[in-house]
C-alpha cells in the first residue's frame, strides 16, 4: 500500500521542518506495509495525548481517539481489552506520558499487554511555550522557570526496564528509515513496546538540539545486563556522552 493512501486532507499545522513531518513518514511506511502484508487498516487504531505530537492523529487517515493528557495509555488500555484483535499505538509526549502520565507508563510496562507506546520526547512543553517537562536538562531557563529547571531530569528508558517493559527501543526521528524499522519491530513484539524518539524542538530548549552527534546504533538487544548499561548511558542531563539508538532491549 502506497503511504500516501494513508494521508488525510487536513492541513498539517507543525511548524516548517519539524522533525513530527518526519515521524509521520515513518508512522505511514509502517503501516502500509503491514497492510501489504495483510492486516487489516480498520484494525490499525491509535492514540495521541495533548501535544505537538497529537496532531498526528489528523493526519492519518486511521481509526483511533484523542485522550487526555496524560491519558494515552489507560485508553489505549482499554481499547486493548475491548478488542484483542486490534493493533494499538499509543502517541505522547514527554510531557503528557512523564507527568500526569507516570503511573499508567509503569503499569503498562508492568501489565506487559500486547501494545505500543511511541514517546516524541523533545524535553520541553513545546506546545504550551516551552515549559520544563521530567526530562528537561538541569538549568534550563523557560517563562517557567526564570532561574533554570532545578531538577534532574528523569530516564525514561531505564525507568521502562526497571518497571518490566519487554521491548525498549531509542531512536532519532531525523532518521526516518531507521524509525520505520524500530517502529515495524516494537507493533511486531508481543507484549508491550516502548520506543523513545529523540525529537529536537526548533523552537524551544535550543540547547537539546543537536543531539544527533552523540547517537550511535546498537544491535538489537535481547541481554537484560547489557540492557542495564545501555539504558544508564546518558541521563538526559547533557548534550555530551553517547546515546545509544535502537531496540535497547526485547525479552523474545
Amino acid at each position: 500500500m502506497n503511504p500516501n493512501n494513508l494521508s488525510t486532507k487536513n492541513t498539517i499545522t507543525w511548524c516548517p521542518g519539524c522533525s513530527n513531518f518526519m515521524i509521520l513518514e515513518a508512522v505511514k511506511r509502517v503501516f502500509g506495509k503491514l497492510i501489504n502484508e495483510g492486516y487489516k487498516q480498520e484494525n490499525i487504531t491509535i492514540v495521541t495525548g495533548i501535544g505537538c505530537h497529537a496532531k498526528i492523529f489528523d493526519y492519518l487517515n486511521i481509526s483511533g481517539i484523542y485522550g487526555l493528557h496524560g491519558r494515552v495509555l489507560p485508553t489505549a488500555l482499554g481499547m486493548k481489552l475491548g478488542n484483542p484483535n486490534l493493533i494499538v499505538l499509543g502517541f505522547g509526549g514527554d510531557g503528557d506520558t512523564y507527568a500526569e502520565g507516570t503511573s499508567h507508563f509503569i503499569h503498562a510496562c508492568r501489565y506487559n499487554i500486547d501494545m505500543t507506546m511511541i514517546v516524541h520526547d523533545n524535553q520541553a512543553f513545546s506546545l504550551t511555550t516551552g515549559q520544563p517537562t521530567p526530562t528537561t536538562q538541569q538549568g534550563y531557563v523557560s517563562k517557567a522557570s526564570p532561574f533554570g529547571s532545578e531538577f534532574m531530569p528523569l530516564n525514561p528508558v531505564k525507568l521502562a526496564l526497571a518497571s518490566g517493559s519487554t521491548f525498549i527501543a531509542r531512536c532519532n526521528a531525523r532518521d526516518i528509515e531507521g524509525t520505520a524499522e524500530i517502529l515495524e519491530k516494537a507493533i511486531k513484539h508481543k507484549g508491550f513496546s516502548f520506543v523513545e524518539v529523540i525529537q529536537p524542538c526548533l523552537v524551544f530548549n535550543l540547547d537539546m538540539n543537536q543531539l544527533d552527534k552523540l547517537m550511535y546504533k546498537v544491535k538489537d538487544n535481547k541481554d537484560k545486563n547489557k540492557a542495564e548499561k545501555l539504558v544508564e548511558e546518558w541521563d538526559y542531563n547533557t548534550n555530551k556522552g553517547k546515546i545509544p539508538v535502537g531496540v535497547l532491549y526485547c525479552e523474545k
